[in-house]
């Protein structure tokens, strides 16, 4: 795995460097909400590492971690009728900030496919 970055957006939110609201945190994650929800819920859980994307993760114990904390999260904030969790990854799957991070989607009915 690789340490934090000086210029990625999430690694200063994982150091505190960035004024954000945390509303999750474990031994491995952090959760905030997105600045551009698409959701009337839109979370994101990112790992404490940065991991540029899905591409560059090998622990698998980490990413099952990760999908704990989404749910912890869905659960916190009453998605009790579904949620969708996105991970993006890449340029053309919608990637925009090159630091591991899963979308937590609720509070409205989400169609299929997605867009």
């Amino acid at each position: 795995m690789n340490s934090l970055t000086t210029d990625c957006i999430f690694c200063k939110i994982v150091k505190k460097e960035l004024p954000t609201k945390i509303i999750f945190e474990n031994d491995i994650c952090v959760a905030f909400n997105d600045i551009k929800p698409v959701s009337p819920t839109h979370i994101l859980v990112i790992p404490k590492v940065h991991i540029k994307s899905l591409w560059e993760a090998t622990d698998g114990e980490l990413l099952g971690k990760l999908l704990l904390a989404a749910k912890e999260v869905a659960k916190q904030n009453n998605l009790n009728e579904g949620f969708r969790t996105v991970i993006n990854t890449g340029d053309n799957g919608g990637q925009t900030v090159y630091h591991l991070h899963l979308h937590v989607l609720g509070g409205r009915f989400h169609k299929w496919p997605p867009g």
